[in-house]
């Protein structure tokens, strides 16, 4: 069977082409991500129901009109608030969707001749949730991380599946939360065949091709490349050389040979990693892609772990459609080490192809994790409702206009780069030096709060303390700057310190992506390598 590209398929998809995603979901507010083919109005709708089973009255709704991140790609955030009182633990809820004044979601879900399987554990078809119980000693809460899709073996995702299956009728047993720390998609270790797929389908989706800045020099004016020229396999010395970017094992070429650059590449990873609609039936094999790579071996080793990576993403997606779902970022889902240290920053921010490809996964962060965690920072008229104004912008553009790339790196919190040297601006925080953001930017941290216990979700990537020593540029960071130790730990539980008497006492669960305790051999060997100016191994 031979591969066919996504332009050739795409009129016989499905409207939604990934989600629904249950996200962010408290008693005064539940939001639904989902990623479209066309431009919409969702509304959302939430119903109660009886064991789950049997459909109640409606008691909440909401619409959102999507984004167009292209023009086959259109994603929304849609938040529903209740219809007078507030939503109560111990029941199970149940949301639809609609899409405009022609789709109902089965309709949207569906498309003829593609099965992507179903979304509910009951005979209405609808997705279903409960909030956290009453009592803390009932709250089921599960984690997840690293999840890579060419990684062999079996995904254990589709786990949590069968758990909500076993337990969809009884509010206070089924999983309430669901926590993903990090590394949903990877970036910077792209399996050849996958890489083929999701280049495919950013131009398809986008509808255009990015043009990525490589650099100059005093010889030469500003080079650029297009997306699709820089084949599976050819990217780990485009990434270094032009990116500054440390991904790949130095002499391992059947490790992290290609690196996600283009925003509709990140995308893409998204997309596939939790759904199983832009899937082909038969993956791309080497000859159809890149006929001059040395080894088919490893090709067809990758084909075979994405097409059981495959297999089960109609139980993840299920899943995802009916657990509230909060994500954060760790390093992988942008670049590893990304911001490791202060020689990081200013090696790969400083370049312009490195700063692109931090800034397109940084978008495509915000776009599909981060609008869902915190909902309340795109509401209109503050800075994440204008990212998303830019966002479209920028596509419609493609991606062309310097103007709306500065704003969208001014709202992700990019460091504005010095005039004269082109290099990563800091500023001083106590004694630390951390990336000199703007004060409108996005922040990435959040809490997630029921009355008996709260989660701080960290965000110890992008306010990182660096020490300020011109010698110790390579010197391991503090995962967090005094402020923002103040702003993400220390403020939250002085609130949680202050509440009344008589209010129930709260658990305080604290989500840090990268290790705050580590292996004594790891830091033996770290040290080591800093001490022979080897970190970026």
């Amino acid at each position: 069977m031979t591969w066919i590209p996504l332009s050739d398929r795409l009129d016989k998809l499905p409207l939604i082409l990934a989600g629904p995603i249950l996200r962010r979901t408290e008693s005064e507010t539940v939001t639904v991500w989902v990623a479209l083919k066309a431009a919409c109005c969702v509304y959302l709708e939430i119903y109660a129901t009886e064991g789950g089973a049997r459909l109640g009255g409606l008691v909440g709704s909401g619409s959102r009109t999507t984004v167009a991140l292209g023009t086959a790609l259109h994603v929304v955030a849609v938040s529903a608030k209740p219809i007078g009182s507030f939503l109560q633990p111990g029941q199970v809820y149940a949301y639809d969707l609609k899409f405009g004044k022609d789709y109902i979601l089965e309709q949207a879900l569906h498309a003829a001749g593609v099965s992507a399987g179903g979304i509910s554990y009951f005979d209405h078809q609808l997705p279903t949730f409960a909030l956290p119980p009453a009592d803390l000693n009932q709250l089921q809460i599960l984690h997840g991380s690293c999840r890579k899709a060419h990684g062999g073996g079996q995904d254990t995702l589709p786990i949590l599946d069968s758990l909500i299956h076993h337990s969809a009728a009884l509010a206070n047993t089924r999983p309430h939360q669901l926590f993903f720390t990090g590394d949903q998609v990877y970036g910077d270790e792209v399996a050849d065949p996958f890489l083929a797929m999701m280049t495919d389908a950013a131009e398809t989706l986008l509808g255009w091709d990015e043009c990525l800045p490589l650099g100059q020099n005093s010889q030469q004016p500003q080079r650029f490349a297009q997306l699709k020229t820089l084949k599976p396999g050819q990217r780990s010395q485009v990434a270094r050389k032009f990116g500054g970017l440390t991904a790949g094992l130095t002499n391992k070429p059947q490790h992290a040979k290609s690196h996600l650059f283009g925003l509709g590449e990140y995308c893409a990873a998204y997309l596939l990693a939790w759904s199983p609609v832009l899937w082909p039936q038969a993956l791309p094999q080497q000859q159809e892609i890149n006929p001059q790579g040395q080894s088919t071996r490893q090709w067809d080793l990758k084909v075979a772990a994405l097409q059981e990576f495959q297999r089960t993403l109609w139980k993840v997606r299920r899943s995802l459609a009916n657990v509230p779902t909060y994500m954060i970022f760790d390093d992988h889902d942008i670049s590893d080490d990304w911001y490791l240290n202060r020689a990081w920053c200013t090696e790969v921010l400083g370049k312009p192809l490195g700063r692109r490809v931090v800034q397109n996964g940084l978008l495509a962060y915000a776009l599909f994790q981060a609008w869902g965690n915190t909902p309340g920072q795109f509401q209109p008229g503050l800075p994440g409702e204008k990212l998303l104004v830019a966002a479209q912008k920028w596509s419609a553009s493609a991606g062309t206009d310097p103007e709306v790339g500065a704003q969208i790196a001014a709202y992700l919190g990019l460091p504005a780069p010095d005039p004269n040297s082109g290099l990563p601006l800091f500023k001083q925080d106590q004694d630390l030096l951390v990336l000199d953001r703007e004060p409108l930017a996005l922040d990435w941290h959040y809490i997630v709060r029921s009355h008996n216990h709260e989660v701080l979700v960290l965000d110890t990537r992008t306010w990182r303390g660096y020490p300020p020593e011109p010698d110790a540029a390579k010197a391991p960071p503090r995962l967090l700057s005094p402020s923002a130790f103040k702003q993400q730990i220390q403020i939250p539980l002085a609130q949680t310190a202050q509440l009344p008497p008589n209010a129930p006492s709260r658990v305080t669960l604290v989500v840090a992506p990268t290790n705050l305790i580590s292996l004594r051999i790891i830091d033996l060997v770290q040290t080591w390598d800093l001490q022979q100016g080897n970190v970026f191994n």
